[in-house]
């Protein structure tokens, strides 16, 4: 087949874009940040650089919609063409231009998001807190919905997890095109000059283009935690009182911001970046101290300008607004410990004491930020005593709107992030603390491990008693298969402290992983909680408890399909347990974000949990790309938490939960059938003789080791002989470089195929959530699959078994899941999705192609010999690039 001249390329290239029906304005976006591009690889770039992707460009659109083998091996032979210095660029141009996208994306859904912000006819609120309330409200009535309303409790932890695959310089570039595309879209809106707004973008791309895709070393702890902290000082500290305000205002109508709110605050950060030592060496008990120390700083001086912001508007005169006896008093107190500022701000604000007040308690924010104990707060409840001391004295005085408006929204601050912003989780394995508890009790000299262990909970007491005690005290246990590996903390917690000291406060987590953990872990619970200290600690916190569930793990253990359905059984029973036992349940979630270790949309996955699993209560990990991709923006932020919140409100509706039961009793035997086969099918493939080498060698596992994605290493320690020890990140990440996407469908299609009625299983996805949700998340993993680009990647390996065994279950699960789903293709009922994975298939064709010929030449190396730079940077090249416009990593 002949390659297309320059002409015919624009125009099949023009014809692919049109033809996706991507929003006329969406598509003006990409269009013109895909100009500014080629404008910067024309001229930053080396002689020929433009051509050259315009040729990969439209021979990979012609592969996609031609699909015979002649066009996809013209793509590839393109590929295959280029030098090594060549094929690198054309990698970083390719994942350039999936960057430009996914901000032309993010900016399409912001745009929506505005556009229906405060426009009820434009607003699609059926997945809002306030929709949600409404229908609680007329099963449960009105009352009790306000109850649930003020208990509910969305819980995410950020996670250090390796799985955003960008460098924080890319990430920080993209940042700022957003707000030159902001500029560029007010711009053509109020006729202002838009060639200077493009200008200062082709800069910014310029910029993108000449900046080093890939980390040059790993990120410390440190580096990790601080860029958690630029999502909250960008976005969450300012987003989630919005959400607060908005459900306040949904539910009481022209009445808010005149009256006390009825939403109290519903979300709690918690973080394991710098807490998270299981399997990460560069953890230690000074990184859990700094951890804390940083994240406290960062909300300490939110607070404190707040106070300071809202302090300098609030120019109340006495006479106007007379200040309670309480106010007065509380104004003598804090003049009294800050005399000389207090003179200086009362001179200015003579007869303010409003603005008096608030700008003293702002000064008292930053003691308490700089350690300084004369005049610090002692804990964040003495400063949310003393603005509802400023609330009530302006209510008192008839200036409702002043305590309910920007007041109002820094209590909200306070009590969501205290002084410490995210409660600091500190996750251990099993194995560690049983090693060091048999090392202490036989005597003799501490290792440095012991010394470690013990040193971590002697911080978590120092951090409770220096930022207060939601700061630091859960504690989770990896791998937890016993109540003993729940009662070691307690134990070695007691060693750290001595026979003299007090421990920590701990609230002592079991993480349930494998499959075997998960059906034993009613028993387990049962055990543990008759345990005197753990008993103790329920009895002091009402008898609520934690258990995490692995989704991970688990689905590396025994495939997605029986993972799925096993974390279900292990959700019913456990939530059983506990209502038996009179506990207040909290699940813990641990997800990641690609399918294979339990993403996808979170709002559905919650309403297809057992029932009495949530009960107002929904905690959950967030990781890598997802925690940008959910929190990044503040108007995707806040519909983000708004949805979430909404699933757990109707989670626990009676019409909800009567649906899952009555679902999981009339599908109990398809549930059967499909855990059987689909085990059955992944362990013929996993279990296989020689399958782990074979594993490593058609993907790039071992090579995404090499990635500075993270700090914490890609295995546990383990030869490649064996997948016991990798970690379910590399797993999932290596089969999604491939195109085959393994981890997150393998076994549907024998399940499905072993059901065989097509009936039953239609209707079962019509009226059984947990199904519907598995169906509709594996349908979205086979459309970012590839079957030709999988085929090369297979045939790496020297085992046609394996690669056949993958390539018909693959076909079997598209098919099964066409015919359950209706219509001819995958996602046929998603369009907005199923356009967005066209849109962008072609162009990670391209991407896979240059990423193939780079693993074919260090796969052809001889044994032993150095491995060639150039492939493997071209090879990392292509993993990121891959993983941006996959946006999907680990």
């Amino acid at each position: 087949m002949r390659e297309l001249t320059n002409t015919e390329a624009i125009d099949l290239v023009g014809r692919f874009e049109a033809g996706q029906e991507t929003p006329e304005r969406m598509r003006a976006d990409v269009r013109m940040l895909g100009s500014l591009l080629g404008k910067v690889l024309r001229e930053s770039g080396s002689p020929g650089l433009f051509e050259d992707v315009e040729r990969l460009r439209a021979a990979t659109i012609q592969a996609y919609t031609d699909e015979t083998p002649e066009a996809f091996a013209r793509a590839a032979a393109i590929a295959d063409s280029f030098s090594v210095a060549r094929a690198d660029e054309v990698a970083r141009a390719f994942t350039c231009y999936f960057h430009l996208v996914n901000l032309a994306e993010e900016h399409q859904r912001v745009r929506v998001l505005r556009e229906r912000d405060g426009r009820p006819e434009r607003e699609s609120a059926s997945d809002s807190v306030a929709a949600a309330f409404v229908r609680l409200s007329a099963e449960v009535g009105d009352e009790t919905a306000l109850e649930r309303l003020q208990a509910l409790r969305f819980h995410p932890v950020f996670t250090a997890h390796p799985t955003e695959a960008r460098r924080r310089a890319v990430s920080s570039s993209i940042r700022r095109l957003a707000s030159l595309l902001d500029e560029h879209e007010t711009s053509r809106r109020n006729g202002a000059d838009e060639r200077r707004a493009e200008r200062r973008m082709l800069e910014e791309v310029d910029t993108l283009w000449r900046t080093a895709p890939l980390r040059p070393e790993k990120p410390s702890p440190t580096d990790e935690v601080r860029a958690v902290m630029a999502v909250f000082d960008e976005t969450l500290y300012t987003a989630i009182p919005h959400v607060y305000r908005r459900v306040d205002d949904a539910l009481q109508g022209p009445g808010a911001g005149n009256r006390a709110p009825v939403v109290k605050p519903f979300v709690r950060i918690g973080s394991w970046v710098g807490g998270d030592r299981d399997g990460n060496p560069f953890v230690t008990a000074s990184v859990t101290r700094k951890a804390a120390k940083i994240a406290s700083e960062h909300v300490l001086i939110g607070l404190e300008r707040t106070a300071e912001r809202i302090g300098r508007g609030l120019t109340l005169d006495a006479a106007s607004t007379p200040p309670s006896e309480a106010l007065l008093a509380l104004g003598r107190r804090l003049a009294a410990a800050d005399e000389e500022a207090a003179g200086e701000i009362a001179q200015r604000s003579p007869n303010e004491p409003y603005r008096r007040i608030l700008l003293l308690i702002a000064r008292k924010l930053a003691a308490t930020r700089a350690r300084d104990a004369d005049l610090a707060y002692r804990d964040p409840e003495h400063l949310v005593a003393d603005l509802r001391v400023i609330q009530d004295s302006l209510v008192q005085a008839g200036a409702a709107r002043q305590a309910y408006g920007h007041l109002q929204q820094l209590l909200w601050q306070v009590e969501t992030y205290g002084f410490h912003l995210a409660e600091l989780e500190v996750r251990q394995h099993s194995a560690v603390h049983a090693r060091v508890l048999a090392e202490l009790e036989a005597g003799g000299e501490r290792s440095e491990l012991a010394d470690e262990v013990l040193d971590v909970f002697r911080s978590v007491a120092f951090l409770q008693e220096r930022y207060g005690p939601r700061a630091a005290g859960r504690y989770i246990v990896s791998f937890t298969q016993s109540a003993e590996d729940l009662a070691a903390v307690h134990r070695l917690a007691r060693f750290a402290v001595g026979p003299e000291g007090t421990p920590p406060v701990l609230d002592v987590i079991p993480l349930f992983e494998t499959f075997a953990d998960l059906q034993a872990a009613p028993g387990i619970l049962a055990e543990i909680v008759e345990h005197p200290e753990f008993a103790s600690r329920l009895e002091a916190t009402g008898r609520r408890l934690e258990v995490m569930l692995g989704y991970s793990d688990s689905s590396k253990d025994v495939g997605p399909v029986a993972a799925n359905l096993a974390l279900y059984q292990a959700q019913a029973a456990i939530s059983a347990w506990a209502r038996e036992s009179g506990i207040e349940l909290t699940l813990f979630h641990g997800r990641g974000g690609a399918l294979g270790r339990g993403g996808g949309p979170a709002n559905s996955a919650i309403l297809a949990q057992p029932p009495h699993s949530v009960d107002g209560r929904f905690k959950l990990t967030e990781q890598g790309e997802v925690i940008f991709a959910r929190y990044g923006d503040p108007a995707i932020a806040m519909r983000h938490i708004d949805q979430v919140a909404a699933a757990i409100l109707t989670a626990s509706a009676p019409s909800n939960e009567e649906r899952n039961r009555a679902a999981a009793d009339k599908y109990a035997e398809v549930a059967a059938t499909m855990d059987v086969a689909s085990r059955e099918r992944f362990f013929s493939l996993v279990k296989a003789p020689g399958f782990a080498p074979w594993f490593a060698r058609v993907t790039p596992m071992e090579e995404i080791g090499l990635l500075a994605l993270g700090s914490r290493p890609a295995r546990r320690g383990l030869s490649v002989e064996s997948l016991a020890d990798l970690r379910a990140i590399p797993w999932v990440f290596a089969w999604t470089q491939a195109r085959i996407n393994l981890a997150g469908w393998f076994g549907l299609g024998s399940a499905l195929a072993a059901v065989g009625d097509e009936g039953l299983l239609q209707r079962a996805y019509a009226e059984w959530p947990l199904f519907r949700t598995m169906v509709d998340n594996v349908a979205m993993s086979l459309a970012k699959t590839d079957d030709r680009i999988a085929r090369q990647y297979l045939d790496l390996g020297d085992r046609d078994d394996l690669a056949e065994l993958v390539r018909s279950e693959m076909a079997l699960t598209r098919e099964w899941v066409i015919r359950v789903t209706g219509g001819t293709e995958l996602l046929a009922g998603k369009p907005v999705l199923q356009r967005a994975v066209k849109m962008r298939s072609p162009y990670v064709d391209a991407l896979s192609l240059l990423q193939l010929r780079a693993l074919r030449a260090l796969r052809a190396a001889d044994e032993g010999a150095p491995v060639d730079p150039e492939q493997q940077r071209l090879l990392l090249l292509s993993v990121s690039g891959v993983a941006a416009g996959l946006q999907n990593t680990g």
